[in-house]
This record gives C-alpha cells, structure tokens and sequence, in this order.
C-alpha cells in the first residue's frame, strides 16, 4: 500500500485545514476523504494531481516518502526550495498570530506555515514582518506592517533605533530601544507617542529583536492633532527626556 492516505492527513494539519475544507479544495466528500486518511481507500489519480498541484509535490513524493520525515519531508523540501531560488520570503506575522508566534518561534513547521511575501528593495538579510496595533507609535498608525531585519547580536542594537521586540514579559512589541549605560542586563523600551511613559525590561526576558528597516502602512491614513494635545505632549516629551538624562547619569 502506498504512503498517500498518510500523506495527505499530513499536508492537511500542516495547512489547519478540516477535512471538509481539504475534502471541498479536492472536490471530494468528506466521508471519501476520511477513508483516504485512515488508509480504507487509495486516493484516485485524479485527487492525488490536485493535492500534487497544490503543494508542489510530484506524484512519486506523495505515493512512496513518508512527507511527515522532517528530514526528507515536505518541509525540507519547501526551505530546499526557497533557499535555491536566492528570493528572501519574509514572514508576516499577523497580530492573530501573535500568540502562537510567543510558543512556536523556534518551531520551523509552525515558522513555515506563515503566510509570505517579498520586496524588491530590500539588502540580503533575514527578514520578518509583524502587524502592530496602537497609538503607542504615533505618527506610525495602528495597523502598520513593520519589516524587521533579525538581530543575531546583542551588541548590535543601537540606541534610539526601533525594534521589534518579542519578550515573554510584554509579547510582540515596537519600540525605540536604549541600551543602560550602568547595567548590560536591561534595555528602556521608548514609544514615538510621548503620552507613553517608557519601561524597561530585562535581557534575559527578550526572545528575539528585529531591527526596523520598512514601514508597510495603509493609504489616507492620518493622525490628527489638536493644538491642547500636542501642547500636553511636547511637556510631557521635555519630563520623560529629563527623566531619562537623570537615570543615564
């Protein structure tokens, strides 16, 4: 008996789909694809052309390897694939996402699964995006895709420079990074909105920092400002500076 059934169990959970979502793509009814998967029936051709269509796989791969192998799996197969063509994807992580993206960032099947895009402007590097929400960014609107480039060194990170920082303390963030002149082991997280008081957070509590390179933002998207409110924030900008000069003293 061939691996297909099993295969194509495989490739569903790898998408999140039900298999009535799956069944629906491949034209078939559920209860058919249900004794695929449980290896009751073989696949006809004509399914196995559509699940080889939509996943790039041929047909030899889906009948004979075993596409749940991490080593010679689908997976693999798809980072082989990506790594040849000398095309940076970068992954979008949606604020939906967020939450998984704290447990699974060091899982590559989760990583993979990412929806992806490229942008033709951007150096070699490694590259991820993430949806942020707020107005603790101001004039960045809330909704804006910040394109981060990864940070493999500590030591890299520049003061006043914005940053993605995922933490266990405070999630997915963006923020505008100090490093402590007295201590390695904390950094000030800064806002660009002045109405948010900065705080600080602990080295050891950071997962991962990107460092900024592009601002995705949607057209006709304006802040307004009144002239009380940017009275109130100029102030409230000229105390958190000299708060800061004393702590950096």
């Amino acid at each position: 008996m061939s691996l297909a059934g099993k295969n194509l169990k495989h490739l569903r959970k790898l998408r999140g789909w039900t298999q009535e979502e799956f069944a629906v793509r491949l034209g078939i009814k559920r209860s058919l694809l249900g004794a695929y998967e449980e290896e009751r029936a073989e696949p006809r051709i004509d399914v196995l052309e559509v699940v080889s269509e939509l996943f790039k796989l041929s047909l030899d791969e889906l009948l004979l390897q075993n596409l749940s192998d991490s080593q010679g799996g689908y997976l693999a197969k798809r980072r082989a694939q990506k790594m040849a063509s000398g095309v940076a994807e970068i992954q979008f992580v949606p604020v939906k996402a967020a939450a998984g993206y704290l447990a699974g960032y060091a899982d590559p099947e989760f990583i993979d699964e990412l929806n992806t895009f490229t942008l033709p402007m951007l150096s070699s590097g490694f590259y991820r995006a993430f949806e942020i929400v707020g107005d603790s960014m101001l004039p960045t609107p809330s909704g804006s895709v910040i394109v981060g480039e990864k940070v493999d060194d500590m030591d890299d990170v520049r003061n006043s420079n914005t940053y993605i920082v995922i933490s266990r303390s405070e999630g997915i963030v963006y923020k505008r990074v100090m490093k402590s002149n007295r201590s390695k082991n904390k950094y000030t997280l800064i806002s660009d909105n002045p109405a948010y008081q900065p705080y600080n957070i602990n080295a050891e509590d950071v997962i991962e920092m990107w460092k900024a390179s592009l601002v995705i933002a949607k057209a006709n998207v304006q802040q307004r400002w009144d002239v009380n409110q940017l009275a109130s924030l100029v102030s409230n900008l000229q105390d958190q500076v000299s708060t800061l000069k004393k702590k950096m003293n």
